[in-house]
């Protein structure tokens, strides 16, 4: 089954000094390899701060884009993985290692598959 662990942490409101961010790149290096050794990693990355986001919305028919991300909170989303794994226990395990885990949050969310599409459009889901 494959999962996506969203990371959810503080975001820094100034540069770290260059040697805590150094550690912290070095951290995640270590968490990327370590499921990428055992075959689990099937894509990652960070992302830029939420001042950079933009919002889309469809009203009346209408496409609106705002600048910033959908909601204020204290945690933004600031990066993922997807990996493969046995069961949520195994996600959870991976969760568990990242780095943010420590200050943050991550969310595990089951990737929900979809089968062959039927003739008429639609699709069932496939249980890996």
């Amino acid at each position: 089954m494959r999962y996506l662990l969203l990371i959810y942490a503080p975001e820094a409101t100034e540069v770290p000094p260059e040697e805590a961010m150094a550690e912290s790149i070095g951290e995640y290096d270590r968490f990327t390899q370590h499921v990428r050794d055992r075959g689990a990693l099937e894509a990652g990355e960070a992302l830029h701060p939420t001042t950079a986001a933009t919002t889309v919305r469809v009203v009346d028919g209408k496409t609106l884009a705002t600048d910033g991300p959908y909601a204020e909170t204290k945690e933004a989303l600031g990066g993922f993985y997807l990996v493969k794994a046995a069961d949520l226990d195994e996600a959870i395990a991976y969760a568990a290692m990242i780095p943010a885990a420590r200050d943050g949050a991550i969310e595990v969310r089951p990737i929900f598959e979809f089968g062959d599409a039927a003739a008429d459009g639609s699709a069932e889901p496939v249980a890996d």
